[in-house]
């Protein structure tokens, strides 16, 4: 079996095959990926979702056979909108704690099915391919609000800049890739910060000019991005302002428009 689902609720990604090495992202139960290589207990993969790639423990994952993978890939996907919320195994009756964003496939009447597996969630779900508003993107942004820093993290117990950018576009139905420096290449240039509008994502250089952070525009000058914690902060043509730490933290590069 070349791919598997995350049936966990939030699994760590690693840059090399070892518990021990830097976490790069996280899997969400239901997300899917390919594998391409494979040593004696882990599995390196690329996720469908942002085409991303790292190692994962064999005994966190889901195989899928083939024709499974491409029923789950083409079904319509809903995204759980709760902060955490329950899901039951029934097959197993084993209940999994599912958090914010995570993929459900084909829900119908609170159900799904994966191969022989009967699942239930009761909990408040959205297809992906509902209509997209800037007033959602921002009412998304702030389901994280507060949520901790961590590097490598996509749930709102742990993320990061571009993990939370990525999740708060998800929740609406738009994929964005998985770093900063890629995000960048998406979207629709915008010239001037005075241009820019609410929902458009930010992104910030070092002094070498590369890409290490981004957040989205909020109005009224302000936006939030993932610096310690979820923070809304001041935002002029030179970067974030923090008023608490009374400086720039981050050094305005680029504005994209992804709606």
């Amino acid at each position: 079996m070349k791919f598997g689902m995350c049936n966990l609720s939030i699994v760590a990604v690693r840059r090399e095959p070892s518990h021990r090495s830097e976490m790069v992202t996280q899997l969400l139960f239901g997300e899917l990926f390919e594998i391409t290589e494979k040593t004696d207990s882990w599995v390196k993969l690329k996720t469908i979702f942002d085409n991303y790639e790292g190692w994962l423990d064999e005994k966190q994952f889901m195989p899928l056979y083939y024709e499974t993978f491409d029923k789950l890939s083409n079904f319509g996907t809903s995204i759980t909108l709760d902060l955490v919320h329950v899901l039951t195994d029934n097959t197993r009756d084993v209940m999994i704690p599912v958090v914010l964003g995570s993929s459900l496939p084909h829900v119908a009447n609170h159900t799904f099915y994966i191969e022989d597996g009967k699942y239930t969630y009761d909990g408040i779900v959205r297809p992906v391919k509902e209509e997209v508003t800037v007033d959602k993107i921002i009412e998304n942004a702030f389901m994280y609000h507060d949520a901790p820093y961590l590097w490598g993290g996509r749930s709102p117990f742990g993320i990061d800049c571009s993990g939370f950018t990525q999740m708060t576009y998800k929740l609406s139905g738009i994929n964005l890739m998985r770093d900063a420096n890629q995000q960048a290449t998406q979207g629709e240039t915008i010239e001037f910060l005075s241009e820019a509008k609410p929902g458009d994502l930010a992104f910030f250089d070092n002094e070498e000019g590369n890409i290490i952070h981004t957040g989205i525009i909020l109005p009224n000058s302000q936006i939030i991005h993932a610096s310690g914690k979820v923070r809304v902060d001041t935002l002029d043509h030179e970067g974030i302002y923090n008023a608490q730490l009374k400086k720039y933290t981050h050094r305005l590069r680029i504005i994209k428009k992804i709606i």
